[in-house]
């Protein structure tokens, strides 16, 4: 019965996509265009290390790159040398650029989009059938990411599962009890993951 139930989990995956971001200083770009070369980002998304970017300039070719942030949070960019990335939006990245480029040319207009995401990861560990790291594209829950894992093993503890996240600094952990959830009991368990939370299932 499990194993049904995790099978129709597997059908809540399929909206868990949204709106592509692309910050764009020009306005006759279709919006065609920008979700064919764009990566599929949650509204709150904000640059990682690991992501890929592109940064065009539509009158200065030669500026024009993509580049993959650096684990100090740095991309290297043509005349511009090495800029921050990591931490801001797609919007403020292109106005930070704009700026810099602005000492160099007349009327920088400068496009940014992600084409890929690689700095949003959950991760699970323990008794399930695949460990490790998976995508946080979008909305994802506790029962969501057991469900991508192949589902709880057959001697994992479901009652005890712990749901570990740092946050501003600071350790937090929640108790996850799968048996209840299930059950539609103490649903408020089943929390939203955020980047870097980890599900330890014992």
């Amino acid at each position: 019965m499990k194993q049904v139930f995790l099978g129709a989990l597997s059908l809540l995956m399929c909206g868990l996509g949204t709106t592509a971001i692309a910050a764009d200083a020009t306005p006759g770009q279709s919006a065609t265009t920008k979700a064919a070369a764009s990566a599929t980002v949650p509204a709150n998304y904000v640059i990682g290390p690991g992501d890929v970017l592109s940064v065009v300039f539509w009158r200065d070719k030669d500026m024009s790159v993509d580049v993959v942030v650096r684990p100090d949070g740095k991309i290297s960019m043509p005349l511009l040398n090495e800029v921050d990335a990591s931490g801001q939006t797609p919007e403020q990245l292109r106005v930070a650029l704009t700026a810099a480029a602005g000492k160099l040319i007349e009327e920088p207009n400068v496009t940014v989009v992600i084409k890929e995401i690689h700095s949003r990861n959950v991760y699970i560990t323990g008794n399930v059938a695949k460990s490790g790291p998976y995508p946080l594209h979008g909305e994802l829950n506790v029962l969501q990411l057991i469900s991508m894992a192949g589902g709880l093993a057959e001697y994992a503890d479901s009652k005890s599962i712990v749901i570990m996240r740092t946050q501003n600094g600071k350790n937090q952990s929640f108790k996850f009890n799968y048996k209840d959830v299930i059950a539609g009991k103490k649903v408020e368990q089943n929390i939203q993951l955020a980047p870097g939370d980890q599900v330890v299932v014992p």
